[in-house]
């Protein structure tokens, strides 16, 4: 595993608008998804991590469409895609065609996963030092 030093990253999840929270846990709603994104996002800023953030909606046409336009502005060496993209059946499709326009449009970006807003620091610290 090499380290990717001091890059940009392009943090892709899906917006909290987008899910069906009766499939989710209890105690997870739109309200509380949209306050553990913003406090992971602002420990990646405390943390000192250069991260762009792409809210993505489920159909893969227009999440694919929104990370084309955000490479086409940033050079990004790693890319993290969400648990909420990766971990429901639902979203295979979307998740493939992230990994695919990622590996394509930037060669050899690395990728890395959390497993929740809160898990999103050591994901990328696996990978990169702010």
């Amino acid at each position: 595993m090499t380290a990717v030093e001091h890059a940009k990253v392009l943090s892709i999840g899906l917006h909290p608008r987008s899910l069906d929270y009766s499939a989710l846990p209890d105690g997870i709603d739109e309200a509380s998804l949209t306050a553990r994104i913003a406090a992971g996002n602002a420990a990646l800023r405390e943390a000192g991590f250069d991260v762009v953030t792409c809210l993505v909606d489920p159909s893969p046409d227009r999440a694919e469409e929104a990370v084309r336009e955000l490479l086409k502005g940033d050079a990004f060496g790693l890319a993290m895609i969400g648990g909420g993209v990766r971990m429901m059946p639902e979203h295979t499709l979307l998740f493939e065609r992230l990994v695919n326009v990622l590996t394509e449009a930037v060669p050899g970006i690395r990728l890395c996963f959390n497993t929740s807003p809160e898990t999103t620091v050591d994901a990328l610290r696996r990978w990169i030092e702010p």
